[in-house]
């Protein structure tokens, strides 16, 4: 995750909601889904629903450990690690069926897989291989490369309407660039892009007290969801869904899915007005944001960064695979699939 620091006393205008995490059902915010009969967010039976989820409940734990394994270590830009995190993620979507570009945008290469459906009009499912120099980079972000990972193959699976695109960005340490270079392609060739999912840290969780902090201001601006965290004593236990309007259904999408695997939530949706102003910059520190800056829809899902990870950056110690919850991040990963699925367009 790029480096800014959170600030949410200079933002104005969010939308901030709370996910039930225990009974299936959503809080303020939330979406009332009870979930399918295998713990998916689907609604069970034949048809489309039952292929959504099959998908969903596909996803494998070892596989996303061990992705987490490969990807997991010093990736300092233009090394060897680095080189092989980008050979990794290739091999990887050629191996699922999908056709795999290496954007080389000057400064950097970004894997692109693509799956074609029967409209040119995408969903991006991807998380960034950079990381920052001298350190593991494990929840920063092999987590969320892994999770991509595995969610191209639980997806490869089935036919879509719309396209499947699935990217390991390069050098969002470095301030999106590897994003901002195939969004602003995308634009200037009218590429039309639904929906777009950056898994940005996806794997830190803590259940215990006093183990989320919150920037200041936020209880000022949100005092009765702040109340609602205080209620729950602070914990780290929760995805973050930083989201814009015009991902709505998208969003929606995941919502539901994460109620029906118990997975809690919270979203700050960003209102257009403020999608590119720098007062809101604290909620553009992933690739997402280029999205935004273009006029295209973005989601960034997050454990929080530096105010839940003592490792962010390696600046409380190592960024390493150890402390991290892989239960929470296939939660993750399983929504993610599932609101793909579903926003895709299942053909039978």
């Amino acid at each position: 995750m790029n480096g800014l620091a959170y600030n949410f006393s200079l933002v104005i205008g969010l939308s901030f909601a709370v996910g039930c995490t225990t009974s299936g059902t959503g809080g303020s915010g939330g979406t009332g889904n009870d979930g399918g009969s295998d713990g998916t967010g689907g609604t069970g039976g034949d048809g489309v629903a039952a292929i959504i989820d099959a998908m969903v409940a596909s996803v494998d734990s070892a596989r996303y450990e061990a992705d987490l394994a490969t990807v997991t270590g010093v990736r300092n830009h233009g090394s060897q690690a680095w080189q092989e995190a980008q050979d990794f993620c290739a091999t990887r979507l050629t191996e699922l069926g999908f056709d795999v570009e290496l954007h080389d945008y000057g400064t950097g290469v970004n894997v692109i897989g693509t799956l074609a459906g029967t409209s040119d009009e995408q969903i991006i499912v991807s998380g960034h291989y950079d990381e920052v120099p001298d350190c593991e980079g494990a929840d920063d972000n092999a987590s969320g490369v892994a999770g991509a990972l595995e969610a191209a193959r639980a997806l490869s699976v089935a036919e879509f309407e719309r396209t499947l695109v699935v990217a390991c960005w390069d050098e969002e340490e470095l301030g999106l660039l590897g994003a901002r270079a195939y969004a602003d392609r995308a634009i200037q060739e009218g590429t039309e892009i639904a929906g777009m999912y950056s898994l940005e840290m996806i794997g830190y969780k803590s259940d215990e007290p006093n183990t989320q902090l919150l920037p200041p201001g936020l209880d000022l601006l949100f005092p009765a969801q702040v109340a609602m965290l205080e209620a729950n004593e602070f914990r780290g236990d929760f995805i973050t869904i930083i989201t814009d309007e015009a991902s709505r259904s998208l969003n929606d999408a995941f919502e539901q899915y994460a109620d029906g695997v118990e997975l809690p939530w919270i979203e700050l949706e960003v209102p257009d007005a403020l999608l590119n102003n720098p007062l809101a910059a604290d909620l553009q520190r992933s690739d997402h944001a280029a999205f935004w800056q273009v006029g295209y829809p973005g989601i960034m899902l997050t454990d929080s960064a530096n105010f839940r990870n003592p490792n962010y950056h390696c600046s409380g110690g190592p960024d390493t695979i150890d402390p991290l919850d892989t239960d929470f991040a296939v939660k993750i990963i399983k929504s993610v699939v599932g609101a793909t699925a579903t926003e895709l367009g299942v053909q039978q």
